[in-house]
């Protein structure tokens, strides 16, 4: 596998919430592919690597874009 980057921070946060989504959804309904997908789904937005995106040579990943997100409280 290759150590660089291929999913950017948005579609890592999408990959986050739909994967968690998802697996809370199969382990309710006792979906064993809803389980799996959305386990692939929750590795691919902490990994930041989709195999896929890497077959197809495409990448959503950009360097100079970066989000943060912070709340202070005073």
């Amino acid at each position: 596998m290759r150590d660089k980057k291929n999913v950017g921070d948005i579609d890592a946060t999408l990959r986050l919430s739909g994967g968690f989504t998802l697996l809370g959804t199969g382990i309710v309904k006792k979906s064993t592919l809803m389980i799996v997908a959305g386990s692939m789904m929750v590795a691919e937005g902490i990994t930041r690597f989709c195999p896929i995106l890497y077959l197809l040579g495409l990448s959503t990943y950009d360097e100079s874009v970066n989000i943060k997100i912070s709340k202070e409280f005073y």
